[in-house]
């Protein structure tokens, strides 16, 4: 145990990341030795950053919550301090279910956590973050929160309205972190495309997008999480002119049946969804679309589900996740409907769609083989340098594998590649320049 020091766990999505970073940052600029390795804590304090979206999620964050305890509990850690999405949603609850944990905090109030250890915030550090990705990519949060009700979805009662941050704020940002050698930003929000309804009364992607394309060292912007229904259609010209915008799109769809789509509360239609990704397609040639797609909603039946393998097999997705519906307490359909698809039938259905997707990605993959791609690097594992084109997010998307033939690449420096061969999940590529 090293006095002095403090681990960060971070469970969950990189909305969450983004928080540690920022909390690493404050507690550094007190004094604090930081780590960020849940597999090798070796602080006197740590702090659980949870994830309370689904139940898998939730049991995992009470896991390493009750693992902690139990090092509490040992003498291996003086203190233990608990914030995020769980801890957001059932306070109260763990509170009372685990009271060895010293304080818990929601998703918004984590600077308490300095005060309880006696030390000051430091708002001239607001936007400023220790980076635990490499540091060549970062990920950009504009945003907390979603007002959209969809039926399934607790994120809305975990993290409240929708609200932006000023754009200043953001462009600020993106300039201190160029200055500290950041190349590519993932810009992530629980729904972008509603970004400055709230603070400029109308939709700012494009611009905000387009504002940041022309700060100088911006070699790669990635868009995460898009809403389909209201999407800013001018953010189609942003992607097209700016070479720096990546020809990438991550928009949950969810489905595509007029019924399910109904009672998921969508605001979006089968056919105004074929229409959206119509419009991707001849607006930003060459795009790749992400998207996520649920199976076993309440009420699913088999023609809506033969009506999604149909739009998975017509659309052809380039990267494409699915998940079977878990009911979760407070939303409307925990309130308002059966959970009437059998488990047994749920797995099923997502085995089904995500064999599917498998032979469509296998087919796309291969049909990379004797293209030139820029990649970035990310890493050197074993005998290949590893890398992105600018269609591949970090840690969700297929990597590009460089055999190591003598000539040193540098991490966080882009190459020229020609691909080579392929598999389900990877391309490999020789060097070109």
């Amino acid at each position: 145990m090293r006095k002095n020091t403090i681990d960060i766990i971070t469970l969950g999505c990189s909305k969450n990341l983004v928080d540690s970073e920022k909390l690493m940052k404050q507690l550094e600029a007190n004094g604090y030795k930081v780590t960020h390795d849940s597999e090798n804590p070796q602080g006197e304090i740590a702090v659980i950053n949870t994830c309370g979206f689904i139940g898998d999620a939730k049991e995992e964050s009470i896991n390493m919550i009750l693992e902690f305890c139990q090092a509490k509990e040992e003498g291996r850690l003086k203190k233990l301090y608990v914030m995020g999405c769980l801890s957001e949603r059932y306070l109260k609850d763990l509170q009372s279910e685990i009271p060895q944990v010293d304080k818990y905090y929601g998703k918004f109030n984590w600077n308490e956590l300095l005060a309880d250890l006696g030390k000051p915030y430091h708002p001239e550090l607001a936007i400023e973050r220790h980076l635990t990705t490499p540091k060549h990519y970062a990920y950009l949060k504009i945003s907390e929160g979603c007002d959209r009700k969809c039926a399934y979805c607790a994120i809305p009662i975990i993290t409240g309205k929708h609200v932006s941050r000023p754009m200043e704020e953001i462009l600020d940002e993106v300039r201190l972190l160029v200055s500290q050698g950041v190349k590519e930003f993932q810009v992530i929000a629980q729904e972008l495309t509603y970004y400055g309804i709230d603070l400029y009364k109308k939709q700012m992607l494009p611009e905000l997008i387009e504002k940041m394309a022309a700060i100088p060292g911006v070699k790669w912007i990635r868009l995460h999480y898009a809403y389909p229904a209201h999407f800013p259609k001018d953010l189609f010209r942003v992607m097209r002119e700016n070479d720096n915008v990546c020809k990438y799109m991550d928009i949950a769809l969810q489905h595509i049946s007029d019924n399910m789509l109904q009672r998921m509360n969508r605001h979006v239609t089968k056919a105004e969804t074929y229409e959206l990704i119509e419009q991707f397609r001849k607006e930003v040639p060459g795009i790749h679309l992400r998207t996520t797609l649920m199976v076993g909603f309440p009420g699913e039946t088999e023609q809506d589900f033969e009506e999604l393998k149909e739009f998975v097999r017509k659309v052809r997705f380039d990267r494409m996740g699915a998940f079977a519906y878990s009911e979760e307490e407070g939303t409307y359909s925990a309130k308002h409907y059966k959970d009437d698809v059998p488990q047994a039938v749920k797995q099923q259905r997502l085995d089904e769609l995500m064999e599917m997707q498998q032979e469509i990605s296998n087919e796309l993959s291969h049909s990379k083989i004797g293209k030139t791609f820029q990649v970035i690097i990310d890493r050197k594992e074993g005998e290949y340098y590893v890398g992105r084109t600018e269609f591949d997010s970090p840690e969700v998307d297929p990597e590009v594998l460089i055999k190591d033939e003598g000539k040193l690449l540098h991490v966080g420096s882009f190459y020229r590649v020609k691909v080579c061969d392929a598999d389900d999940f990877d391309l490999y590529a020789t060097l070109l320049s």
